[in-house]
């Protein structure tokens, strides 16, 4: 027999510990009744943000899903009847303009010329433009003075910038006043309207107003690399040439397509900077294949044919565009 304090001792700590255990049995029996409430009220909070996400959203996704994806399947839809005068026909000729189109030699010289403004357009933005940022990247005095200069030219409308440059190419005035100058008069090439390299000419014009923009999208991705990459890189003993060739090009290659989608997309659509410095050229020598849907469209009457030639450049569109689209989709699920 215990003696009686102890004996009320450990009845009193008895009855603490079944009160405990009644107390944490009803908790954990309150929590889980009380469960399911929190979840609906968390599940009705997350489908009431959704619908306010997609009640603020419903405009902007009506005026694109109405004035780019109706029209993009308008434009395709045309493509496909008889609509080739001012007169109004809707009669479905399957793929006939397209096979006229794929037939017609204008059609192929502007795929050729397409193939020579992109590669000299899409080249000439990328190596300066990343040229240009390296050099701002060494905390040169007067950065921002510089940053403006090269970025300004993107700031202009590409009309402006072919009549500027239609008039550096004339033959007896800007470049060739230069070559006249050092003793070369009689060499005055018709730079911009040349038969062999007016393409090219046209390119250089395109990377004068699209390099300064380019050069700001290299200058923020190699803001961006962490310092301790390149302190490490010059620990182990990386020069310049090593630390670009091995550390930051490849860092920089997200930029890198980016610029090449950006500069791709500009090499399909030119227009307003041809039109103005120099049309289609003789013999279509300087002709795109957006200025050949306007004729078609707008001058000739053939809407159906020029519904094709735009359909045919949103399809080429699509070979850049799905691919920049897949990167991000994976940049995001990393």
């Amino acid at each position: 027999m215990l003696p009686r304090r102890r004996r009320g001792w450990c009845e009193l700590l008895r009855t603490l510990n079944l009160a405990h255990k009644s107390a944490s049995v009803t908790g954990e029996a309150g929590l889980r009744a009380a469960s399911p409430t929190r979840t609906r009220k968390r599940a009705f909070k997350i489908r009431g943000d959704m619908a306010l996400a997609v009640l603020v959203l419903l405009p902007s996704i009506i005026a694109v899903a109405l004035f780019i994806y109706s029209f993009i399947g308008w434009t395709f839809y045309i493509s496909t009847v008889k609509w080739n005068s001012q007169i109004i026909d809707y009669t479905f000729v399957g793929l006939r303009n397209w096979e006229r189109l794929f037939t017609d030699s204008r059609f192929h010289i502007d795929l050729r010329n397409l193939v020579y403004y992109a590669v000299g357009f899409m080249s000439q933005c990328i190596i300066f433009g990343f040229l240009l940022a390296s050099l701002i990247d060494q905390k040169i005095k007067g950065e921002t003075i510089f940053r403006t200069v090269f970025i300004l030219p993107f700031a202009v409308s590409g009309i402006v910038t072919g009549v500027a440059w239609r008039w550096l190419m004339q033959p007896t005035t800007g470049i060739n006043l230069l070559f006249a100058n050092l003793g070369f008069e009689n060499f005055q090439p018709t730079w911009n309207s040349h038969p062999d390299f007016g393409m090219w000419a046209v390119s250089i014009a395109a990377a004068w107003q699209f390099t300064g923009y380019v050069m700001a999208l290299y200058l923020a991705g190699l803001r961006g690399i962490p310092h301790e990459l390149l302190e490490a890189a010059a620990i182990d003993g990386a020069g310049s040439y090593a630390k670009y060739r091995y550390v930051i090009i490849p860092l920089l290659m997200p930029v890198t397509f980016t610029a090449l989608v950006l500069t791709g997309m500009n090499s399909i659509r030119v227009f307003d900077l041809v039109s103005a410095m120099s049309g289609s050229g003789p013999a279509f020598a300087t002709d795109t294949l957006a200025f050949f849907m306007f004729q078609s469209t707008f001058g000739a009457y053939r809407y159906s044919l020029g519904a094709a030639i735009g359909a045919f450049m949103i399809l080429l569109s699509f070979f850049l565009i799905v691919p920049y689209l897949m990167s991000m989709q994976r940049e995001t699920e990393r």
